[in-house]
């Protein structure tokens, strides 16, 4: 490969090939994190689900249907809670997405003012030369 086309070639991987690596990168690992919190609480709602059902399926007399009463109400705070943390969990998750690809956007942009800079820069060079 020529100089100036090793030159082109870095370039490129500076302005447009390395951060679009370093964002599929961050929103791999952000989806990962996005469907793993959801496996976990499709798994939770399941279990409490199951749970409540077969409180139900055990009620025979009126203690036992007092009982799956209370239990049926506490499964509902439960699962409120639940909801609460799930909610705060995927809300902090896309924040900090959104936060680490504008820092990306920022320094990814810095990048390619510097790598235009210096380019302009040489050219000016060469004609001042000529």
């Amino acid at each position: 490969m020529t100089k100036a086309a090793e030159k082109t070639s870095q370039e490129l991987n500076t302005i447009f090939v390395n951060p679009m690596r370093s964002y599929a990168t961050a929103a791999l690992d952000y989806y990962d994190q996005v469907v793993g919190a959801q496996i976990d609480a499709a798994r939770a709602y399941s279990d409490m689900s199951v749970a409540q059902m077969r409180t139900w399926l055990d009620v025979n007399d009126a203690d036992s249907l007092k009982k799956a009463v209370d239990r049926q109400q506490k499964t509902a705070s439960d699962m409120l809670e639940r909801f609460k943390g799930d909610a705060e969990k995927l809300t902090t998750l896309g924040q900090t997405f959104m936060q680490e690809s504008q820092k990306m956007a920022e320094q990814n942009m810095q990048n390619a003012t510097d790598a235009t800079q210096k380019a302009a820069n040489e050219v000016t060079q060469k004609i001042v030369k000529q």
